[in-house]
C-alpha cells in the first residue's frame, strides 16, 4: 500500500496556520478538529509543522502558559516528510526511527496532505486483516490429503 492510498482513502483536508498566528489559537483550531498537527504556511509554502508535543513543551516552559507566543518561535521546521508513491511499511519504519507522529505528504513543493501515525496503523491493521481473511478463506478450501490421493 503506497501513501498516496491512505490519502485517497481519508480525503485531502488539510488544516493549516501562518508562523506570526498566536499558539492560543493553533491549540482551539486542533481542538475544536480533533487534531493533532498544523502544516505552518509561509508565503504559500510549507514552512513546518506545529504538533501537540512544541505546543505542551512550551506549556511547560511556560509554567502553564501560553501568553502571546507565536507559532513561529515553536513549530518544527525541519519534519520528516513523505512522497505520495512511499510505501506505507517504509513510512511506518521511519516513523518510528525518528518517533514523528504527523508527517507531510510532499509532491515536489506541493503539499498533498498530512499523514498521523494513527492513519499508518490503520492502514497496516487493515491490510493485513484483509490478507488473513483471504489465507483463511484459501486453507479452508484446501483439499483434504485423503480426497487428493
Amino acid at each position: 500500500m503506497l501513501v498516496s492510498e491512505i490519502l485517497r482513502i481519508k480525503g485531502h483536508t488539510l488544516f493549516t496556520t501562518p508562523p506570526g498566528r498566536p499558539v492560543l489559537e493553533a491549540v482551539q483550531v486542533m481542538a475544536q478538529h480533533d487534531i493533532g498537527s498544523l502544516v505552518v504556511m509561509d508565503h504559500g509554502r510549507m514552512a513546518g509543522m506545529l504538533t501537540f508535543a512544541e505546543v505542551l513543551k512550551a506549556l511547560a516552559e511556560r509554567d502553564g502558559t501560553l501568553g502571546g507566543l507565536a507559532i513561529g518561535d515553536i513549530y518544527q521546521r525541519d519534519p520528516l516528510t513523505a512522497h505520495p508513491g512511499l510505501d506505507v511499511m517504509d513510512l511506518r519504519r521511519v516513523m518510528l526511527e525518528r518517533h514523528a507522529r504527523y508527517v507531510p505528504v510532499m509532491e515536489g513543493t506541493m503539499l498533498q496532505g498530512v499523514v498521523s501515525f494513527h492513519d499508518v496503523a490503520k492502514a497496516v491493521y487493515e491490510d493485513q486483516s484483509f490478507e488473513n481473511r483471504m489465507l483463511r478463506s484459501y486453507i479452508k478450501s484446501w483439499p483434504d490429503e485423503e480426497s487428493a490421493a
